[in-house]
């Protein structure tokens, strides 16, 4: 049996912008709580956190990392996600896993474009929202100014805990807000008494009965003021704010005692919804419950070969049970459950809920894969992480590799689900698409060390989509005759732009293929991949029905080769009418040559376009250069969608552009702001490309003619 119990476990996220200091600061809690007997650095590569090569390397974290502590009895598993937004993904993973997120903001640098990303996201998730303000050592550090700007970022919810004593180099330490000594020691940082007056409007906005003392007799003891904390952190009325100095271990005592103390324990944080059959169920943080997990990290270790990280929403947990993949119905034992320090483990006899545990060599989990011990247990949501956009065609380096590569790249994706690897049907290339540049190099160089594998990167094709914008027909006669017996199928059909609100089987009989529109309709499939419908409305066998099957397979077939450019068709039904057979020559493979290249004709006859896909961008930049972004942005057939002012001289643009135009982004910002600036980039949707591009586009691509035409 573990040694503490549900109410006694606090999970908790390190987040923020890169170079913030938040792996230096878990190094500093790990030590100060005795966790480990070395104070880690990441100056000198001996960071508990930071311990993959790359990040020696680079100087700044890659992937989550997940630690844990013991302090005042309370069981802490403490995840440092990586700040920098091209590993925005590893972030967005530790979140689903924790009910508490302690965002750290840089005094030198202020409240950074990731911070406020990672801020919203913890609050669309329900979680419990901490601040700590490090680097208060640094120079030029103006922290009532700071201080100020955090509260107009996120809200007059963010009050003071503890204050520092002087600032810069001459920081001394940090004293409490909410139980402050008689006197405010010299070089105090604040009015101790204005701080407090914040916090005490924050707790009891969550209280109506403490408000009503308040407002009362004017006061609120300490004893009162701790009782309430909890239920003001739940409500997020209170957003507390600590200051620290980790590299010189200023501040870390009492942070330490601050996260142990107001943290919140999966008894007191959301509870996650599952669906158990066609019921929403509520699992609670009871060890009485049946057992349910969720991976939310995955690694593919050489030596140890896979490493899945589990969080326990309900239940407890044993080696000697079954574990049971709900996406793959299938189960495994695990061979022992493992906490985690970083790189090293030790051996733990039990999961409790709210535990942070991992098992190895458990083929086929991946993140967002629900546990539990049987078929039939609740089914948490698959995990959502943003689409990557940024595209590399590789190969491998050196011949003989070819089989390797694919395998080798797959194991990289499912411990990135912002890492997709594709093979482009027309070109034969393979594509590898991340967040940025710098995650591909990250990735490409982590595929050479673990896997012995170099790959050539080159720029892919920009993944346009063709569809069509109006009725067309379409027919072909597939003949040929080579001694013996021949081949000979025809098919007629039409095709019909297919409305984009369908979403599955259910919809399209609903609103699109049904007997009204369809009279003479015998079946028809939906096919969501591709956002394609085919329809049979075959009277008197003019198509035997042993073929048709075989004509749907042809048209699917076009539909990743593409008619137009070479693209992926989506957002076309199909409906096939008519055709003829032979009684000899007819087969399978006619009707699917009749049938893929009778859906070509058709399909160019459909006025076809492209679609490129559109990204939103949100650009972060020093006032002064917001014209130059503005006019940038024009030259880029952007869409400006909004501009707004943020505390500390900064604007934040917002804007639509096409992908095919800011593939090469972020080096073009930094020549624009010398580097000052930051953006992210999330795909949105798919829009039709200009008449002008697409001639252009359509005019390099020279596809050729089917070779059965």
């Amino acid at each position: 049996m573990s040694n503490y119990q549900v109410r006694d476990i606090r999970n908790i996220a390190l987040a923020g912008h890169r170079a913030s200091g938040k792996t230096s600061l878990a190094d500093a809690l790990l030590f100060q709580a005795k966790a480990v007997d070395r104070r880690g650095s990441v100056d000198d590569g001996s960071s508990i956190s930071d311990y993959d090569e790359e990040e020696h390397k680079r100087r700044f974290s890659i992937d989550t990392s997940v630690l844990h502590l013991e302090h005042q009895g309370k069981q802490v598993h403490l995840l440092d996600t990586p700040g920098d937004p091209a590993f925005f993904g590893a972030a967005l993973g530790a979140l689903c896993a924790v009910e508490n997120v302690l965002l750290v903001v840089s005094a030198a640098n202020g409240v950074e474009v990731n911070t406020r990303r990672m801020f919203a996201e913890a609050g669309k998730r329900g979680l419990a929202r901490m601040l700590v303000v490090n680097k208060l050592d640094g120079d030029n550090v103006k922290f009532e100014e700071l201080f100020q700007t955090i509260r107009n970022t996120f809200g007059k919810a963010c009050v003071l805990f503890n204050a520092p004593i002087g600032v810069g180099p001459k920081i001394g330490g940090v004293v409490s807000v909410v139980n402050p000594p008689a006197t405010a020691p010299a070089g105090c940082a604040v009015d101790l008494s204005a701080a407090r007056s914040q916090l005490i409007d924050a707790v009891v906005e969550a209280d109506d009965a403490l408000m009503e003392k308040y407002l009362l007799e004017g006061s609120i003891g300490n004893d009162e003021l701790a009782a309430a904390l909890p239920k003001a952190i739940v409500a997020g009325t209170v957003v507390p704010v600590f200051c620290t100095a980790a590299k010189k271990d200023l501040g870390i005592a009492e942070l330490l005692d601050g996260l142990t103390a107001y943290a919140l324990s999966p008894e007191q944080g959301k509870c996650r919804a599952a669906k158990k059959g066609d019921a929403e169920v509520t699992l609670e943080p009871s060890s009485s419950g049946e057992f349910v997990g969720q991976v939310f990290k995955a690694v593919t270790d050489k030596f140890v070969g896979n490493l899945s990280f589990i969080r326990v929403f309900s239940g407890s947990y044993k080696p000697d049970q079954p574990l049971f993949n709900a996406r793959t119905g299938k189960s495994a034992r695990a061979a022992g459950l493992l906490l985690m320090q970083g790189s090293k483990h030790a051996n733990i006899p039990e999961a409790l809920p709210g535990d942070i545990f991992a098992v190895t060599k458990i083929e086929d989990l991946h993140i967002g894969d629900t546990v539990s011990n049987h078929a039939g247990a609740p089914k948490l949501p698959p995990l959502a992480f943003p689409t990557p956009m940024f595209g590399l065609a590789v190969e491998p380096k050196a011949r003989g590799d070819e089989q390797k590569i694919s395998g080798s790249l797959q194991k990289i994706a499912n411990e990135d689900p912002t890492f997709h690897v594709t093979r482009d049907m027309q070109t034969k290339e393979l594509v590898i698409t991340g967040m940025s540049q710098l995650h591909l190099d990250v990735l490409i160089n982590r595929l050479k060390r673990r896997f012995d594998l170099e790959i050539v990167a080159h720029e892919p094709k920009i993944p346009y989509r063709e569809t069509i914008t109006t009725n067309a027909e379409g027919q072909h006669r597939h003949k040929k005759q080579s001694g013996g017996r021949g081949q000979f199928g025809e098919v007629h059909l039409r095709v019909y732009p297919l409305p984009r609100d369908i979403e599955d089987q259910a919809h399209l009989l609903e609103r699109f293929a049904n007997k009204e529109k369809f009279e003479k309709m015998r079946a028809a499939h939906f096919e969501p991949i591709h956002h394609f419908a085919f329809i049979d409305t075959i009277v008197g066998g003019t198509i035997p029905n042993q073929f048709v099957p075989a004509v749907e397979k042809g048209c699917k077939e076009l539909l990743e080769r593409g008619a137009l450019a070479g693209y992926r068709i989506e957002g076309v039904a199909v409906e096939v009418y008519f055709g003829k057979d032979h009684p000899v020559d007819s087969s399978e493979a006619a009707f699917k040559t009749a049938g893929r290249i009778a859906f070509k004709n058709a399909f160019l006859a459909a006025h076809p376009v492209l679609l490129e896909p559109i990204v939103e961008l949100e650009v972060t930049v020093p006032t002064k250069y917001t014209g130059a972004i503005l006019g940038d942005l024009n030259t880029k057939r952007a869409r400006i969608e909004n501009q707004d002012s943020l505390p500390g001289d900064l604007a934040v643009i917002t804007a639509l552009a096409p992908l095919a135009e800011v593939t090469r982004y972020a080096s073009q910002l930094d020549s624009i702001t010398q580097g000052q600036g930051s953006f992210h980039m999330e795909f949105k949707h798919y829009d039709t490309v200009p008449a002008n591009v697409q001639q252009q586009i359509v005019s390099k691509a020279k596809l050729g003619a089917d070779e059965d035409e």
